[in-house]
């Protein structure tokens, strides 16, 4: 498989531009731009390897070959060689297919209950746990920033951050590149802690998630737009965790974009917060209007929290689960809801990347052999 030559060097050149800066104090001193500038050098790293790895062996390749002319042995090592030549040209050309932008960065999340009452707000607390699980094995840090707790414990809505706690390892990604296959509607079948007759229910949560990026640059918020209410946070069963107004609801007037924060112990560091949130919403809605307007065939990621609409299904009585995205299914559902979401994450990651191969090829990307 050939790659494009210039592109290769292009990235070459950057990836030693950004070893360059990222050695200056004073790049180092912004923690802001040396965390973005090390997420890309990091992100680099693979395809700089990969690249001096197969120039390498072309010229071993070319060598053998050289010394095959007055000693046959050397025919088998060139062979071999050209083999892993053919192995490293199709990694190279896996690497350079265009990334999703947001891969390194954190996430906000939101799970919101749907149809299916006091069920649908339980199944949101098991989906919370799912995500909670999974980042934590990962290594991420896990914050409640707002929620609205049940009668019986489940969530009506909820807002979570999850932070990579570090950026060296670039096969891995950052929060993003494995919670973004998450955002849609998520539906359950199983019996209802709350129904006495025994019979299996359908309810559904809907799940939004937002990358959690260091600059908006689309984004701009005047403070003229903002309401800004305070009010006593309050844990499940309605009881409270503070004793004063501490957590902060911002309402972005023009966009009708609501968002809260009750985690933090001050009133100013909730109000922050919550802004962190409102900056990525708005920052999300931007680039899904820029995605519309150039493909009409996008899809928002939950359109109403609806049953019919649902990217995944949760099935208790044959515990299985099922990604409707890619024809995925497991028979490991208790599993999966422990946290142990690497197959449906790498079965997601697998067709995207698939999907991005096929239109670079179309696009005509490649050079010719």
């Amino acid at each position: 498989m050939a790659t494009s030559a210039s592109s290769v060097e292009g990235l070459l050149d950057e990836h030693a531009e950004l070893e360059q800066r990222l050695a200056d104090p004073e790049v180092l001193a912004d923690q802001a731009a040396a965390r973005r500038l090390g997420r890309r050098y990091s992100e680099l790293s693979p395809v700089v390897a990969c690249a001096n790895e197969l120039a390498q062996a072309r010229e071993d390749r070319d060598a053998a070959r050289e010394l095959a002319s007055e000693d046959k042995a050397f025919d088998a090592e060139a062979d071999a060689l050209e083999d892993r030549i053919v192995r490293l040209e199709t990694t190279l050309a896996e690497l350079l297919v265009p990334r999703d932008p947001h891969d390194s960065d954190d996430v906000l999340m939101e799970v919101k209950s749907g149809e299916g009452g006091e069920e649908s707000a339980l199944f949101a607390g098991d989906l919370v746990r799912m995500y909670t699980r999974y980042a934590e094995a990962r290594g991420w840090k896990v914050e409640v920033l707002g929620s609205t707790p049940s009668d019986l414990g489940g969530y009506k809505d909820v807002t979570l951050s999850m932070r990579a706690r570090s950026s060296s390892d670039p096969a891995r990604g950052g929060a993003w590149a494995s919670m973004k296959f998450e955002g849609g509607v998520h539906r359950v079948q199983r019996v209802p802690v709350t129904e006495s007759q025994g019979r299996i229910h359908t309810s559904a949560a809907g799940v939004l998630v937002f990358p959690d990026v260091d600059d908006t640059p689309d984004v701009e918020i005047d403070e003229k737009d903002l309401r800004v209410d305070v009010f006593r946070s309050s844990g499940h069963g309605g009881q409270s965790v503070n004793t004063t107004d501490s957590a902060v609801r911002i309402t972005h007037l023009p966009s009708g974009t609501v968002v809260s924060c009750q985690n933090e112990r001050s009133q100013l560091q909730n109000k922050a917060r919550a802004m962190d949130v409102l900056r990525a919403r708005l920052q999300a809605k931007a680039e899904a209007e820029a995605a519309e307007a150039a493909s009409a065939e996008r899809r928002s990621q939950v359109r109403t929290v609806d049953r019919s609409e649902r990217i995944r299904t949760y099935n208790f009585p044959e515990n299985r689960i099922s990604d409707h995205r890619v024809g995925f299914k497991a028979h490991n559902l208790s599993s999966v809801l422990d946290g142990n979401l690497a197959d449906v994450v790498a079965a997601l990651t697998a067709a995207e990347r698939a999907e991005a191969m096929a239109g670079t090829a179309g696009d005509g990307a490649d050079d010719p052999a």
